[in-house]
């Protein structure tokens, strides 16, 4: 008995895997980015460092393009973390939510944190930190 396809000519069952695979490719570029956030990298640095353009970096990060099991290893050194840190969380319903405001704020705290040049303000700021995480 033939098999139904769709307009692509896929099966349902072939079209499911497609999109398990486009939401592990955005989960994955998710965290690609919060680790080249919490490291203060810019896209531009990133992509110089593995070798790409800036516009691929940007791909990778949103899961527009898949990442090849050796970019994703040369990623994983620049970024320094396992492999398997980007695709901790895949199976967890809230992981496949957009970041909510406090993750994005904890982003954005990292990223400015490790742009503070003086050591003096930064211990300043983790000691404001500290202070207000006790109330």
């Amino acid at each position: 008995m033939p098999r139904k396809t769709n307009k692509t000519g896929q099966t349902e069952e072939d079209s499911k895997v497609v999109n398990r695979a486009t939401n592990t490719d955005r989960h994955v570029g998710k965290r690609i980015r919060e680790r080249r956030i919490m490291l203060g990298l810019s896209q531009q640095q990133m992509a110089d460092m593995i070798g790409v353009t800036y516009q691929q970096t940007h791909k990778y990060e949103r899961g527009i393009n898949r990442i090849s099991a050796g970019r994703l290893y040369e990623i994983a050194q620049v970024l320094r973390v396992p492999v398997g840190y980007f695709f901790d969380g895949l199976g967890d319903r809230l992981e496949e939510d957009p970041l909510n405001m406090r993750q994005r704020r904890c982003l954005e705290l990292a990223r400015n944190f490790s742009r503070i040049s003086s050591e003096r303000h930064q211990e300043a700021v983790s000691h404001l930190a500290r202070a207000l995480s006790n109330d």
